[in-house]
Protein backbone atom coordinates (compact mmCIF):
# COMPACT_ATOMS: atom_id res chain seq x y z
CA UNK A 1 0.00 0.00 0.00
CA UNK A 2 1.44 3.71 -1.04
CA UNK A 3 2.53 5.99 2.08
CA UNK A 4 0.05 8.46 3.06
CA UNK A 5 1.88 11.64 2.91
CA UNK A 6 0.06 14.91 4.63
CA UNK A 7 0.40 16.80 1.24
CA UNK A 8 0.30 15.91 -2.42
CA UNK A 9 3.42 14.55 -3.15
CA UNK A 10 2.68 14.75 -6.91
CA UNK A 11 3.48 18.54 -6.30
CA UNK A 12 6.64 18.26 -4.76
CA UNK A 13 9.58 18.96 -6.81
CA UNK A 14 12.08 15.71 -7.21
CA UNK A 15 13.78 13.21 -8.75
CA UNK A 16 12.39 9.91 -6.88
CA UNK A 17 10.19 6.94 -8.32
CA UNK A 18 7.14 5.68 -6.32
CA UNK A 19 8.95 2.62 -5.19
CA UNK A 20 11.98 3.84 -4.67
CA UNK A 21 10.00 6.51 -1.72
CA UNK A 22 8.21 3.89 -0.42
CA UNK A 23 11.31 1.81 0.26
CA UNK A 24 13.39 4.81 1.79
CA UNK A 25 10.26 4.95 4.05
CA UNK A 26 10.11 1.26 5.07
CA UNK A 27 13.66 0.91 5.97
CA UNK A 28 13.52 4.48 7.64
CA UNK A 29 10.63 3.18 9.65
CA UNK A 30 12.08 0.17 11.20
CA UNK A 31 15.54 2.20 11.51
CA UNK A 32 13.62 4.98 13.23
CA UNK A 33 13.17 3.73 16.79
CA UNK A 34 17.53 2.73 16.62
CA UNK A 35 18.58 6.40 16.21
CA UNK A 36 18.45 9.88 13.74
CA UNK A 37 17.79 9.28 10.28
CA UNK A 38 20.30 11.58 7.69
CA UNK A 39 19.87 12.28 3.80
CA UNK A 40 22.33 14.08 1.60
CA UNK A 41 20.68 16.23 -1.12
CA UNK A 42 17.27 17.14 -0.15
CA UNK A 43 16.69 19.20 -2.98
CA UNK A 44 13.01 20.05 -2.09
CA UNK A 45 11.97 18.26 0.22
CA UNK A 46 10.36 14.73 -1.45
CA UNK A 47 12.80 12.04 -0.29
CA UNK A 48 12.87 14.14 3.15
CA UNK A 49 9.02 14.05 3.71
CA UNK A 50 9.01 9.93 3.31
CA UNK A 51 11.66 9.61 5.63
CA UNK A 52 9.93 12.20 8.48
CA UNK A 53 6.47 10.40 7.96
CA UNK A 54 8.55 7.39 9.11
CA UNK A 55 9.84 8.66 11.92
CA UNK A 56 6.48 9.54 12.79
CA UNK A 57 5.14 6.50 12.30
CA UNK A 58 7.56 5.24 13.76
CA UNK A 59 6.52 6.89 17.35
CA UNK A 60 9.70 6.47 18.57
CA UNK A 61 10.98 10.11 21.14
CA UNK A 62 14.32 10.00 19.26
CA UNK A 63 12.98 9.91 15.54
CA UNK A 64 14.37 12.70 13.44
CA UNK A 65 16.08 13.07 10.07
CA UNK A 66 18.66 15.64 9.09
CA UNK A 67 18.38 16.99 6.00
CA UNK A 68 21.79 18.05 4.65
CA UNK A 69 21.54 20.20 1.11
CA UNK A 70 23.67 23.62 0.65
CA UNK A 71 20.41 24.57 -1.64
CA UNK A 72 22.31 26.05 -4.18
CA UNK A 73 21.98 22.77 -6.51
CA UNK A 74 24.40 20.25 -8.03
CA UNK A 75 26.32 20.55 -11.44
CA UNK A 76 22.93 19.54 -13.36
CA UNK A 77 20.51 22.36 -11.42
CA UNK A 78 22.45 25.27 -12.69
CA UNK A 79 21.75 27.56 -15.81
CA UNK A 80 21.95 26.26 -18.76
CA UNK A 81 21.83 22.39 -17.92
CA UNK A 82 20.09 19.58 -18.32
CA UNK A 83 18.10 19.35 -15.33
CA UNK A 84 17.89 23.21 -14.46
CA UNK A 85 14.29 24.10 -13.55
CA UNK A 86 13.81 27.87 -13.74
CA UNK A 87 11.46 28.52 -11.24
CA UNK A 88 13.94 27.64 -8.47
CA UNK A 89 16.35 30.23 -10.04
CA UNK A 90 16.82 33.20 -8.00
CA UNK A 91 17.57 35.43 -10.80
CA UNK A 92 18.17 38.51 -9.33
CA UNK A 93 20.87 37.03 -7.23
CA UNK A 94 21.83 34.95 -9.94
CA UNK A 95 21.58 31.40 -8.50
CA UNK A 96 19.98 28.57 -8.06
CA UNK A 97 18.29 27.96 -4.67
CA UNK A 98 16.03 25.28 -3.38
CA UNK A 99 16.09 26.01 0.29
CA UNK A 100 12.43 28.45 0.06
CA UNK A 101 11.29 25.40 -1.69
CA UNK A 102 12.10 23.05 0.75
CA UNK A 103 10.80 25.05 4.02
CA UNK A 104 7.50 25.60 2.50
CA UNK A 105 7.29 21.91 1.74
CA UNK A 106 8.09 20.27 5.10
CA UNK A 107 5.75 23.62 6.77
CA UNK A 108 3.11 22.53 4.54
CA UNK A 109 3.13 18.83 5.88
CA UNK A 110 3.49 20.15 9.51
CA UNK A 111 7.02 18.06 9.87
CA UNK A 112 8.92 20.91 11.15
CA UNK A 113 9.69 18.95 14.53
CA UNK A 114 10.87 16.18 12.70
CA UNK A 115 13.28 17.91 10.20
CA UNK A 116 16.73 19.39 10.98
CA UNK A 117 17.51 21.35 7.92
CA UNK A 118 21.53 21.35 8.05
CA UNK A 119 22.37 24.43 4.80
CA UNK A 120 25.59 23.77 4.43
CA UNK A 121 28.16 21.45 2.11
CA UNK A 122 28.41 17.70 3.46
CA UNK A 123 31.66 18.23 4.25
CA UNK A 124 31.09 21.27 6.23
CA UNK A 125 27.94 19.41 8.38
CA UNK A 126 30.46 16.51 8.37
CA UNK A 127 33.40 18.24 9.66
CA UNK A 128 32.30 17.59 13.85
CA UNK A 129 29.60 15.38 13.73
CA UNK A 130 29.45 12.77 16.71
CA UNK A 131 25.87 11.64 16.56
CA UNK A 132 25.18 7.85 15.48
CA UNK A 133 23.32 6.97 12.79
CA UNK A 134 20.61 3.98 12.37
CA UNK A 135 20.34 5.34 8.53
CA UNK A 136 22.05 7.66 5.59
CA UNK A 137 20.45 7.99 2.37
CA UNK A 138 23.00 9.79 -0.46
CA UNK A 139 21.40 11.25 -2.89
CA UNK A 140 23.54 14.48 -3.40
CA UNK A 141 25.95 15.46 -6.19
CA UNK A 142 26.87 13.23 -8.78
CA UNK A 143 30.34 13.62 -9.77
CA UNK A 144 32.81 10.94 -8.88
CA UNK A 145 34.47 13.53 -6.24
CA UNK A 146 31.08 14.61 -5.03
CA UNK A 147 29.92 11.08 -4.26
CA UNK A 148 32.98 9.95 -2.97
CA UNK A 149 33.11 12.86 -0.47
CA UNK A 150 29.43 11.95 0.53
CA UNK A 151 30.12 8.58 1.22
CA UNK A 152 33.49 9.29 3.40
CA UNK A 153 32.10 11.59 5.73
CA UNK A 154 29.30 9.86 6.63
CA UNK A 155 29.46 6.11 6.02
CA UNK A 156 31.91 5.73 9.37
CA UNK A 157 28.40 7.31 11.48
CA UNK A 158 26.17 4.51 10.69
CA UNK A 159 25.54 2.19 13.38
CA UNK A 160 26.09 -1.63 12.79
CA UNK A 161 22.75 -2.84 11.86
CA UNK A 162 21.97 0.60 10.26
CA UNK A 163 21.09 1.58 6.79
CA UNK A 164 23.27 3.00 3.64
CA UNK A 165 20.76 4.02 1.03
CA UNK A 166 22.12 5.15 -2.81
CA UNK A 167 20.47 6.77 -4.59
CA UNK A 168 20.76 6.69 -9.26
CA UNK A 169 22.86 3.47 -9.34
CA UNK A 170 22.98 2.58 -13.19
CA UNK A 171 24.98 -0.10 -14.60
CA UNK A 172 25.18 1.58 -18.03
CA UNK A 173 26.55 4.74 -18.52
CA UNK A 174 23.87 5.41 -21.40
CA UNK A 175 21.23 4.97 -18.25
CA UNK A 176 23.42 7.69 -16.16
CA UNK A 177 25.88 8.58 -14.63
CA UNK A 178 28.01 6.36 -12.91
CA UNK A 179 29.67 8.00 -9.82
CA UNK A 180 26.71 6.87 -8.05
CA UNK A 181 27.04 3.05 -8.64
CA UNK A 182 31.05 3.43 -7.94
CA UNK A 183 30.53 4.48 -4.43
CA UNK A 184 28.02 1.82 -4.57
CA UNK A 185 30.63 -0.83 -5.46
CA UNK A 186 33.27 0.35 -3.35
CA UNK A 187 30.78 0.51 -0.19
CA UNK A 188 30.49 -3.21 -0.95
CA UNK A 189 33.97 -4.06 -1.33
CA UNK A 190 34.97 -2.43 2.18
CA UNK A 191 33.01 -5.10 4.30
CA UNK A 192 31.53 -2.81 6.08
CA UNK A 193 28.25 -3.18 4.41
CA UNK A 194 26.38 -6.12 2.52
CA UNK A 195 23.46 -5.91 0.12
CA UNK A 196 19.86 -5.66 1.49
CA UNK A 197 17.53 -4.53 -1.96
CA UNK A 198 17.91 -3.09 -4.58
CA UNK A 199 14.32 -1.43 -5.50
CA UNK A 200 14.58 0.70 -9.72
CA UNK A 201 18.02 2.73 -8.97
CA UNK A 202 17.91 2.99 -5.20
CA UNK A 203 20.55 0.59 -3.53
CA UNK A 204 20.31 -0.63 0.24
CA UNK A 205 22.82 -1.72 2.30
CA UNK A 206 23.23 -2.45 5.72
CA UNK A 207 26.12 -1.68 8.16
CA UNK A 208 27.55 -5.33 9.11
Amino acid sequence: MPVSLPIDIALVKGFLADDEADALYRHGREQAPRGALLEVGSYCGKSTLYLAQACQDAAADSAVVYAVDHHIGSEEHQLGEMFHDPELYNAKEEHFDTFAEFRRNIRRAGFEELVVPLVAPSEVCARHWQTPLAMVFIDGGHSLTAALSDYRCWAAHIQRGGILAIHDLFPNPEEGGQAPIAVYRLALASGLFEPVERVNSLGILRRI
